[in-house]
């Protein structure tokens, strides 16, 4: 077992910036960096719209200069997934296999993960002409026609990206008009390599990862209740994101959709000394630097917590 000030769980953008303050104001952090150390970022190739860097920067190097930057003023990153976390009482305990974490604040920065159908093709091919991310992945399908599920702006921003590379893309929705912003709507609209395919779901995906991948996209309509095939090279999925919340079940505020509810302008949860920042509390932005900016907070709301506490 180890004592600290402040325990961060989570190394995305929210979490590592939070170190970068904690560790600068003397706080000592550690950082649980999770399966995924860097966040979501990690699987992203281009950042080009994060300041500072004027001609872009790999999604991985952003994330390790964010790491190096934090480790220099002394916070400690730590590998392992945190499997357990005991918030009913000060300190707070956070599991990570065999090793026990004791500390006086938590900041959560645990992020959130794209959401799939729970098609079993789905998972089979993932990676082998599924994706859940576009700017990962849209440049392996350069002439290529591909689809894209889902009506929100976060499926708009997909296909948009998308006609970057691919010759086609069809978006597939399950209602007859978009859920997106009127702008993003009309900008796909306009695209010339946009299509749209309404009341319709993906019921199945045709491929073998060992045979090339994705061949076909087996479609049903929800009026009809016919279903198509469709030849197809690439599926993206862009159906949303699931805050990863589940360890603090029970125990920090979420809304509807599960995301941590967070006091009004601050980073303070319903446990005075638990901090949240990042996507796994904002379903509004879900950037990089609006992530960076409330680890930000996160950490000097933690700062004068303690100092307060002392």
């Amino acid at each position: 077992m180890s004592k600290h000030k402040v325990v961060i769980v989570g190394s995305g953008p929210a979490g590592l910036t939070a170190a970068l303050y904690a560790a600068r104001a003397n706080l000592q952090p550690i950082v649980i960096e999770g399966d995924q150390p860097g966040g979501q970022l990690t699987i992203t190739t281009d950042v080009e719209n994060y300041p500072g860097f004027a001609e872009g920067v790999m999604g991985p190097e952003m994330m390790e200069i964010f790491r190096a930057q934090a480790e220099r003023f002394g916070a400690e990153c730590v590998f392992g997934q945190a499997d357990k976390v005991e918030l009913d009482g000060s300190p707070f305990r956070v599991h990570v296999g065999k090793d026990l974490y004791e500390a006086e604040a938590l900041i959560v920065s645990t992020g959130a993960t794209a959401k799939l159908l729970g098609l079993e093709a789905e998972t089979r091919l993932m990676g082998y002409g599924v994706s859940a991310c576009a700017t990962c992945d849209g440049f392996f399908f350069k002439d290529k026609h591909v689809i894209v599920i889902g009506g929100g702006d976060t499926a708009m921003e997909e296909a948009i990206f998308l006609t970057n590379h691919a010759a086609k893309v069809t978006v597939v929705h399950r209602r007859d008009e978009l859920r997106a912003s009127k702008i993003m709507a009309e900008r796909a609209r306009k695209n010339d390599k946009i299509e749209f395919i309404w009341d319709s779901v993906l019921e199945d995906i045709a491929g073998d990862a060992e045979q090339g991948g994705v061949t076909a996209a087996i479609l049903r309509n929800l009026k009809t209740d016919e279903k198509s095939e469709m030849p197809i090279d690439g599926i993206f999925l862009a159906i949303g994101h699931r805050p990863n919340t589940e360890l603090f079940a029970g125990a920090l505020d979420v809304d509807e959709s599960g995301y941590i509810v967070t006091k009004s302008k601050s980073s303070r949860t319903n446990i005075p000394g638990v901090f949240a920042c990042g996507d796994v509390q904002d379903k509004e932005y879900r950037q990089a630097v609006t992530a960076a900016g409330s680890g930000c907070m996160a950490a000097i709301d933690a700062e004068r917590w303690l100092a307060a506490r002392e």
